[in-house]
């Protein structure tokens, strides 16, 4: 993170960085400053393994149990963890399961880490909010609109505190730029891009023996049938130690996911939407790819368009603010604009874009507001909007044809037939409430 110090970082980040109103602070408080804070993960693929060692590195933190459907993954877990505190010279009981509800039965788990595939994250939040955890939610926050709704609702009602995992949040280099939309210092901004990525293709991959190991049935929970594939499920070896080459490819499949649309976009949609003090809001108009541009195009109330359309040759994800004479683009590690004046001060280096799996900054923010019992930099309400532009995006991609949207009442236009996308069946034997 460069000269940016790390108290730095988190009181900015506390502080929203871009001259937002003070958070809330809620009432009820768990934990004492002092208190070590114990920490249960459900999910234990890939993105865990850079979350484990970002959350070990925070002082009074403690992983003490972590939940998968695969075997494997399992074994894993443990060993790392024990391997972690070995070499700090401590000694720690660690417990997996395989079932995530015996893992909120534990009272003496105050926080939970929900790493799964999209289609689980509902189900598992609300549980967790009935278990009075607080959590944090890797992004996109849910599958489908109605399962946001009902999240956000849950946490506000049990006064409990969620931080998504848009980490871009926390990165000077975006801060700085989303400070210069709300201060106005690029003129009025009329045209966003948010770069992104397509929506998601039917499931097309070959049908594969599931792996002994791995319970297939309790992966797919709520989600409607699709056969197996590695590809969903990315193989490891623990003798050899082997780890993910590869991304769970589930988010790319329609069936199962939501493309690059929802995945990055919970990123680069965040930034456009923070920008635009959107965190309670959204657009009113949503155009497919095909009704008159390339790409999908976001329309707010005031005229500004939030369009999912690459801005560099090599079609880097990122964001790019369009003054009325001046321009600021932003990446991971890097920051551009039209006038050098527009760049943050030297020693405010943001996020090594390689780095951003092993940061901790954003954690951090999350772990003191447990403490603290105020809002993340990335709270619940951001996470599902944000998360929404990419559900809208695929809705009117199904549909191929422009939708009006209520940002209000979270609902189409006297559009019944969208209206009923905003939710989806689940499989038999799950509901969301």
């Amino acid at each position: 993170m460069g000269n940016y110090s790390r108290r730095r970082f988190i009181r900015t980040s506390i502080t929203g960085a871009v001259g937002l109103s003070m958070l809330p602070l809620f009432s009820s408080c768990k934990t004492g400053v002092n208190d070590t804070l114990r920490l249960g993960i459900i999910g234990l693929g890939r993105q865990t393994t850079h979350l484990i060692h970002g959350f070990n590195r925070i002082p009074k933190v403690k992983i003490v149990a972590g939940c998968d459907v695969y075997g494997v993954k399992r074994q894993r877990f443990e060993n790392t963890i024990r391997a972690i505190h070995e070499e700090k010279e401590e000694t720690v009981e660690v417990t997996t399961y395989e079932d995530y509800q015996d893992l909120l039965a534990r009272n003496d788990i105050d926080v939970v880490v929900i790493v799964t595939p999209d289609h689980w994250h509902a189900l598992q939040t609300l549980d967790a909010c009935r278990a009075g955890k607080d959590i944090y939610l890797e992004k996109p926050v849910t599958f489908t609109i109605k399962e946001g709704q009902e999240i956000v609702k849950a946490v506000r009602e049990n006064n409990l505190i969620l931080a998504v995992g848009s980490q871009q949040r926390s990165d000077p280099n975006y801060q700085h730029a989303v400070r210069l939309v709300r201060e106005g210092k690029l003129g009025k901004v009329s045209k966003i891009n948010a770069w992104v990525g397509p929506p998601p293709r039917p499931y097309d991959l070959e049908p594969e023996t599931v792996p002994s190991d791995l319970n297939w049935e309790k992966w797919l929970g709520p989600n409607p049938y699709v056969h197996y594939n590695h590809r969903l499920n990315p193989p490891i070896s623990l003798n050899p130690p082997v780890n993910e080459d590869f991304w769970a490819e589930w988010r790319y499949f329609k069936e199962v996911g939501g493309g690059f649309l929802c995945d990055w976009g919970a990123h680069n949609f965040d930034i456009a939407q923070w920008a635009l003090d959107k965190d309670n809001g959204g657009p009113v108009k949503i155009i497919p790819a095909g009704h008159g541009s390339d790409y999908i195009n976001y329309i707010y109330e005031d005229g500004t368009v939030v369009v999912n359309e690459p801005f560099t040759d090599d079609e880097n994800f990122g964001v790019k603010f369009w003054g009325e004479d001046s321009w600021v683009e932003v990446f991971r590690g890097r920051i551009a604009a039209s006038d050098d004046s527009l760049l943050p001060k030297s020693d405010q280096d943001g996020e090594d874009g390689l780095a951003y799996e092993t940061g901790t900054g954003h954690l951090e923010n999350f772990i003191q507001c447990v403490r603290d019992r105020r809002d993340p930099i990335a709270p619940v309400e951001a996470g599902h909007r944000s998360g929404s532009l990419g559900i809208l995006g695929n809705i009117a991609t199904e549909l191929d044809r422009p939708l009006d949207w209520d940002p209000v009442r979270e609902q189409f236009v006297n559009d019944p037939v969208a209206d009923t996308m905003l939710h989806r069946e689940y499989r038999e034997g799950y509901k969301l409430i």
